[in-house]
């Protein structure tokens, strides 16, 4: 049995994961936006899998104090964390900007997963896993958009936040490699049928258990042990390169710094 923590797991392929894990029998930690969908989710899953462990964190992910409260919540409940999924993203959204002032794609989908990771690196070890949601959408980040200095389509803003986190994926991965979780970033296909990709593209999309179940793999399988911040790209079913951008380790370094200079103010 293993203690997991998955993002954004009130719909779409977090709560397909969710549902998979439960089936399991393991000791979930369930994070949303919305306290009334974590609580309908609690109830329906402890009613369908009586033998998984199931606890749900409330925290929105636009908001740096949210995201700090989610590590305290999860560490006065655990002291031990198996398996991190950064799955919770935004695409689009009525108001983009959030009270900090930065681009709410960047924050939730780039920044948060990052300030949470490494909040929850003391209590995850060489066997535990971080799985980070990517995308096969991916542009180069513009650093002054990523500061909230510059305003980006929803398109723009997306594919360069899954970069973001695809890159951060790689540096941390690379960083932990020996003493600490093994990490790698996931598109888990693309155009599945999430409510995002609905309010994206007006498409109905694949089967979420597709993306759910390479999630569960990255978690638990062999083929996933040895990763050090790789990238796998399950709409080919292989690890592969993401954007040459993300390639260059002076852009990595120079993401990592302008995140770590975004935190530090806020």
């Amino acid at each position: 049995m293993k203690t997991i923590l998955i993002t954004g797991a009130t719909d779409g392929i977090g709560l397909e994961t969710a549902k998979m894990l439960a089936k399991e029998g393991h000791n979930l930690f369930l994070h949303g936006r919305s306290q009334g969908k974590l609580d309908n989710v609690k109830g329906a899953l402890e009613a369908q899998f009586p033998k998984s462990s199931i606890t749900v964190l409330q925290a929105d992910l636009s908001l740096f104090d949210d995201v700090k409260k989610l590590a305290v919540e999860l560490k006065a409940n655990t002291d031990r964390l198996d398996i991190l999924i950064n799955n919770a993203g935004v695409f689009s959204i009525e108001n983009p900007i959030t009270a900090a002032g930065l681009d709410a794609r960047f924050m939730v989908n780039t920044i948060a997963p990052y300030m949470l990771t490494l909040s929850l690196v003391d209590v995850m070890d060489e066997h535990s896993r971080v799985i980070n949601v990517s995308s096969a959408a991916q542009a180069p980040v513009n650093f002054a958009a990523l500061r909230g200095e510059t305003q980006l389509s929803d398109g723009a803003a997306y594919a360069q936040s899954k970069l973001g986190i695809t890159m951060w994926t790689a540096y941390l991965g690379e960083k932990y490699q020996l003493n600490g979780p093994k990490m790698v970033s996931v598109n888990p296909k693309s155009l599945l049928g999430s409510k995002m990709v609905k309010d994206a593209y007006g498409i109905a999309g694949g089967d979420l258990k597709e993306g759910a179940k390479i999630f569960i793999e990255a978690a638990l399988s062999e083929r996933f042990a040895n990763v050090a911040g790789d990238y796998f790209d399950n709409d080919h079913n292989t690890f592969a390169s993401p954007h040459p951008f993300a390639s260059y380790a002076t852009n990595r370094q120079a993401l990592i710094s302008e995140l770590e200079a975004i935190i530090s103010a806020n």
